[in-house]
Order: C-alpha cells, then sequence, then structure tokens
C-alpha cells in the first residue's frame, strides 16, 4: 500500500485534524478515541469530505481533488450503505469493474446462498459481508473499512472479524481499517496510525507506530 498525506488540515465539528504521515504496511489501522477524526480522515482519502488544504496520495497517484469514483478505492463505511430496495446478487454487482472473481468473492464470504435474497432480510453479520463484497469487485487499489464491526454482540464480531481476515489473506489488496479496538487492529494490521485524543483548542495529529505496539 502507498497512501501518503501531506500538510493536511481538515476542519472537523469541534477541532482541526492535522496530518502528514506516510502508510506501506499492506494493513494499516486507523486508531483513537471516537470524535479524533478517524471516520473523517477516511472519507478524505475516499473523496467524500475536502480538506481545507494538504496533499492525498494514493498509490503513487495525487487524487487530492479527483473525484470519488476516479481514485479507485472500495469503501466499505458503518452503515453498509447497501440499497435495500435491491436483492443481495444486484446490490454486490452494482457499479463492478468486470465479473471475473466474483464467484470466488462470493465463496470467501460465503454469501452464494443469499444472493436472491432482500437485504432488509439479512443479519448484521451477513449485511457486513454483503457490502464488503460489493467494495471487493469494483476492483479497488485499496479497500477503505469503517469500523466493520461496529454496533455487533460479542458472537458476531468474533465471526465477523474472521472474515476479514480471510479477505485480507485471499486478496492481495491493500487495507485500510479504522478502528477504536486495539484487539481489532492487532488481529488484521501490521501497522497503526494513532489519533490522538481531541481537544476543542488543540488540533488533532497522527502518530505511527509498528506491530509492536498494537498489541
Amino acid at each position: 500500500m502507498s497512501i501518503v498525506i501531506r500538510d493536511l488540515v481538515l476542519p472537523l465539528a469541534h477541532h482541526t485534524l492535522q496530518a502528514t504521515v506516510e502508510m506501506h504496511a499492506r494493513t494499516t489501522a486507523v486508531y483513537g478515541p471516537s470524535g479524533s477524526g478517524k471516520t473523517s480522515l477516511l472519507e478524505a482519502i475516499a473523496g467524500l469530505r475536502r480538506p481545507a488544504s494538504g496533499e492525498i496520495e494514493l498509490m503513487g497517484r495525487v487524487v487530492t481533488h479527483v473525484p470519488p469514483q476516479a481514485r479507485r478505492v472500495g469503501y466499505v463505511p458503518q452503515d453498509d450503505a447497501l440499497f435495500p430496495h435491491l436483492s443481495v446478487r444486484r446490490n454486490i454487482f452494482y457499479g463492478a469493474a468486470e465479473m471475473r472473481g466474483a464467484e470466488h468473492v462470493i465463496d470467501v464470504l460465503e454469501i452464494g446462498h443469499l444472493l436472491a435474497r432482500g437485504v432488509t432480510k439479512l443479519s448484521g453479520g451477513e449485511r457486513k459481508r454483503v457490502a464488503l463484497a460489493r467494495a471487493l469487485l469494483s476492483r479497488p487499489e485499496i479497500l477503505l473499512l469503517d469500523e466493520p464491526l461496529a454496533g455487533v454482540d460479542l458472537e458476531l464480531r468474533t465471526r465477523v472479524l474472521a472474515y476479514l481476515v480471510r479477505v485480507r489473506d485471499e486478496f492481495p489488496i491493500p487495507m485500510l481499517y479504522v478502528t477504536h479496538q486495539r484487539d481489532e487492529a492487532a488481529a488484521i494490521c501490521e501497522e497503526i496510525v494513532v489519533l490522538e485524543s481531541a481537544h476543542a483548542e488543540n488540533p488533532v495529529v497522527v502518530r505511527v507506530r509498528g506491530p509492536a505496539l498494537l498489541a
């Protein structure tokens, strides 16, 4: 993975996120407390939030002013953003770059039996897997995951985490993973970007830590 953020200034509701950081591990976690700007940073990388200043480079391309659909990122938001009026099949193939590899994605995430089902009939864990499948079938250069285990109970969290590990191991796609749980970061990622605690009078800055500090 190659994500380079230079002199990024991102105004948030109660503070400002300032970031200069390079991320080159294949799997990197963005870790920090609620309200520190983790999701906002991910949205800026995806092109969904415009920074006040600074530069974002993805896989060697400066994309600061490139629209989201041209950034070649697969983005899975916290709420999954599935289309409620479409079936699972139509959801996962919506915006798919090509059909090649679809069967492998479906097999890895074990959603073949769900394809004809409406998404309103899915459990929380099934929704997460469908959202992952749709992101993977867009053929992204980078996969962006915004707290994919948020709001799920312990049993479901363990099951979904196992699928995330399978995605990491089966597909050679760099992954940027937002979480406020250290054990998730340790289970998935090789590197961590820590967002410092937010204070209204101080900007939030980032610090990069190695895998030894994840546990």
